[in-house]
């Protein structure tokens, strides 16, 4: 099973050599791991170079919202073993483009391809004496390599459907690595009834770290003075992560509301040609972020942010939230509005979301399918302020009561690597 799981990695690592002719995620993803192991290298050999080197703990997540997910176990780890040296690895070039903004690890790399000599060499050159991998990253010959050094291995924030290939006829080899995990903290007892259905008893229903991020997040509070001056006490709707259709719904809400609302949106891609499309979709009423500061806009009704890493801290302005996501591949993260206390409204593509599904069933979240259900759920808000209070409180309260994964986590992680 080994040779059929290494030949389709090969595979799928030819199938991005020829899509980064013509993509440019595939071209990063492929040229980013350019001489990927003489710069690791590099650093590592200078590292254990040293007298006394630092341990290494080697923290592994696909992308930047799995680091998010991440990122407060991370911070308490380097609170707790503050000698430990901290490997990041990324699989996905969404994660390593934005590596200038991270920092609570000490180094910050690509994950090479996961074949056998590649994961063999990337394990003897880094020597870690334990790695974490969160929620759903399972590459089989990087916990080959693991297991055979002991090296301890540690599954945060994971959560399993009957659809993996875990659950299916075919899974027996996956699930022996599994049971070799140290430990798999899982999100909810639903994941660990799973695995217990395939003798995989090795977990720990932890919860969401997501939840303990997005916490951690509203307590920061950094001032934009820009975006005070723009709302000026009206209400707002904060779109975020929206592509073209959601765009469409909000111009279209805009139309069906009162001119005191203002839209605040953040697109999930800001390139260049994106930028111009909302822009030019959105009309005169629009201005983008980074050309408020240069003239009078707090007239304008729609703020376009035209920059990255500010929209988790852009929720505390909203009123209401639009998350976009949903009429693709799924919705984006909902809890970075909830937290602060935000109905939140999305497409109805969100079933796979256990959060979305619950804030929906509860009251503080509202799916819709049609600009006409998006301007009627919002209008019925927007005019019975008792009911949007009331709704507000309890998204806030959903996110308060679930935080805690985080200390969970660390309080078996902390006894057993000491």
């Amino acid at each position: 099973m080994r040779f059929l799981y290494s030949t389709a990695i090969a595979v799928y690592y030819l199938s991005i050599r020829f899509a980064a002719l013509f993509n440019a995620k595939a071209r990063h993803w492929h040229y980013g791991r350019k001489d990927l192991f003489g710069k690791l290298n590099e650093v590592f050999a200078e590292h254990y170079a040293q007298e006394n080197p630092a341990p290494v703990a080697w923290f592994h997540c696909a992308s930047l919202g799995e680091y998010e997910q991440g990122k407060p176990v991370i911070e308490a780890f380097k609170q707790q073993f503050p000698e430990y040296l901290i490997l990041l690895t990324f699989f996905s070039p969404s994660g390593y483009s934005q590596r200038h903004r991270i920092t609570d690890a000490d180094h910050i790399f690509y994950l090479p391809v996961d074949s056998r000599a590649k994961a063999r060499k990337f394990v003897r050159i880094v020597q870690p004496v334990v790695a974490v991998f969160i929620k759903y990253e399972f590459w089989y010959n990087y916990l080959h390599e693991l297991f055979i050094r002991h090296i301890p291995v540690y599954t945060i924030s994971a959560i399993f459907r009957p659809s993996q290939h875990f659950f299916r006829w075919y899974g027996g080899w996956f699930r022996t690595h599994l049971r070799k995990i140290n430990m798999i903290f899982v999100q909810d007892e639903e994941s660990a009834e799973l695995m217990r259905m395939i003798d995989v008893s090795n977990l720990s229903v932890s919860g969401d770290t997501r939840f303990d991020r997005v916490t951690a997040i509203k307590a920061i509070q950094k001032p934009f003075p820009l975006i005070d001056k723009f709302v000026n006490g009206r209400p707002v709707i904060v779109a975020g992560s929206t592509w073209p259709a959601d765009e469409n719904l909000i111009l279209s809400l805009a139309e069906n509301t009162g001119e005191k609302l203002k839209f605040i949106i953040a697109p999930h891609e800001v390139s260049e040609i994106r930028i111009k499309e909302i822009i030019e979709k959105f009309g005169d009423q629009a201005i983008l972020y980074s050309e408020a500061g240069k003239g009078r806009y707090e007239h304008k009704r729609f703020l376009i942010i035209d920059s990255i890493g500010m929209l988790s801290q852009l929720y505390r302005f909203a009123t209401l939230a639009y998350i976009g996501g949903g009429f693709g591949v799924g919705i984006h993260n909902i809890l970075e509005a909830a937290t602060y206390g935000v109905p939140v409204f999305f497409g109805p593509n969100y079933y796979r979301f256990r959060e979305a599904r619950e804030m929906t069933a509860g009251g503080m979240a509202y799916s819709v399918t049609n600009s006409d259900e998006l301007a009627q759920q919002v209008n019925g808000l927007l005019a019975d302020r008792e009911k949007l209070e009331a709704v507000s409180a309890k998204a806030g309260k959903y996110v308060q009561q679930r935080s805690g994964a985080t200390k969970k986590i660390m309080d078996l992680l902390t006894p057993a690597l000491r």
